[in-house]
């Protein structure tokens, strides 16, 4: 069975809310459960600076998350659960990929982009306020991803731009240094995809709009109870479509449960009712947890060790794979030259695939030999996935016959399916 791995990661700037534990920790943790996954965690601290210049809140934010991940379910012996700042491969990483992006990749993040629209609305300079970190973010963001060679990524719709960039990046660094890097994945729940906040718009720190995962009891209830609804009264019937409370309800809910939550809004339920059902669905599901996260809450040295035990275990991939990706970029033992000639030798006969994306936004790879001459150009395919997954056909069939292929005239050589055909021709006339 093949070992899809599975990473994903919190910002350490605030307080965990109910749009963290739907969209991110409840479907992370579920998905470390199943066979076949090997799952990484993280706390975002490097990220959190961007936004907070608080050392304690930052500190603060980091205890609560881990709090929150491990009342959840998380186990820290299934998985591979670290905060960020002690993986010191990551920043280094995050250069390597900053010189393989292209300034306008990140010229059209979201984040950068609203900034900016934001200061010319107001008149102001289009940089202003913004810092190098914001405008760096989605390197840092892919670094974290490509490290451990994700897979998937559960994300919000929101940060699906970020997906797509890390794997712009990581092609665009496939191509100049060799394969090294898996193309992630953006993994997306729809029903919960982004959950709203009291006042209707995203759930988010930023908005002041939460509902905290953890919090007590009767703050739950106020707080539910505070949602913004529209005026109309009992017995009129309520639309579900734009309603927060109702696509709260229904990132909790069974499917039997939405649909009568759905009757009742056509039958004209209340809105205090409504709110009271809402409370009654989510205390259900978080009271359990509840106790542990209060406990652990006030037994921080227990959440440390957890996170430097999961610093080691993630070190122990990040520190030979960087190393790895330090020799591929040129950044070597100056006495190995001598080896790197022989290998460098050993290897001059054998040709080798080059797979990139083009400007028409479609995928490609080339074979060439260690000259560089071009013997294969391939066709345009729709995903960098389909592209890998037909150079790792080729590469199958040709490995057995290196020597043979360079004597292959490279006018015979047009589509791959002419290359795929000729190597069985070879592989059978050989047997």
């Amino acid at each position: 069975m093949s070992i899809v791995r599975v990473l994903t990661g919190i910002t350490t700037s605030g307080t965990p809310h109910l749009g963290n534990y739907v969209g991110a920790i409840r479907p992370a943790i579920a998905a470390s459960r199943a066979a076949g996954v090997e799952s990484f965690y993280f706390l975002a601290d490097y990220h959190a600076l961007i936004k907070v210049d608080e050392p304690a809140r930052i500190q603060r934010s980091t205890l609560e998350i881990a709090a929150s991940w491990i009342a959840c379910g998380l186990d820290p012996e299934r998985v591979t659960f670290y905060r960020q700042s002690d993986v010191p491969e990551i920043p280094e990483l995050t250069w390597f990929l900053t010189c393989v992006c292209g300034k306008g990749l990140l010229n059209r993040a979201h984040a950068y982009k609203a900034s900016v629209d934001k200061n010319k609305a107001a008149g102001a300079d289009e940089d202003a306020d913004v810092t190098a970190g914001l405008f760096m973010y989605p390197v840092l963001m892919a670094a974290d991803i490509l490290m451990f060679n994700a897979h998937r990524v559960p994300v919000g719709r929101d940060q699906i731009q970020h997906i797509e960039m890390a794997r712009d990046m990581a092609a665009s660094f496939n191509h100049l240094y060799g394969e090294h890097f898996v193309l992630p994945e953006a993994q997306i729940e729809e029903s919960v995809a982004t959950l709203p906040g009291l006042d209707g718009r995203k759930m988010s720190k930023s908005y002041d709009n939460t509902i905290p995962l953890f919090a007590p009891r009767e703050q739950l209830k106020k707080l539910i109870a505070g949602i913004k609804t529209d005026s109309r009264a009992p017995g009129e019937p309520k639309d579900t479509e734009g309603s927060a409370l109702f696509q709260i309800y229904q990132a909790f809910a069974t499917p039997a449960e939405t649909a009568q939550l759905r009757q009742a809004y056509a039958d004209g339920i209340a809105w205090a009712e409504a709110k009271t059902i809402l409370f009654e669905r989510i205390d259900h599901e978080v009271a359990p947890m509840r106790a542990a996260y209060e406990s652990l809450i006030h037994h921080p040295e227990r959440l440390e060790e957890l996170l430097k035990a999961g610093a080691a275990k993630a070190q122990k991939i990040a520190t030979p794979f960087t190393t790895k990706v330090r020799h591929a970029v040129g950044l070597r033992d100056l006495r190995a030259q001598a080896g790197d000639k022989k290998d460098k030798a050993a290897k001059a006969a054998l040709p080798s695939f080059k797979q990139y994306r083009e400007a028409d936004g479609r995928f490609y790879f080339k074979l060439v030999d260690a000259q560089g001459q071009l013997l294969l150009q391939s066709e345009g395919f729709a995903s960098p996935k389909e592209a890998g997954q037909t150079v790792k056909r080729l590469q199958d069939l040709a490995e057995p016959l290196a020597s043979v292929l360079q004597e292959i005239p490279v006018k015979q050589l047009v589509t791959t399916q002419v290359l795929e055909s000729a190597l069985q021709q070879l592989l059978a006339a050989r047997d």
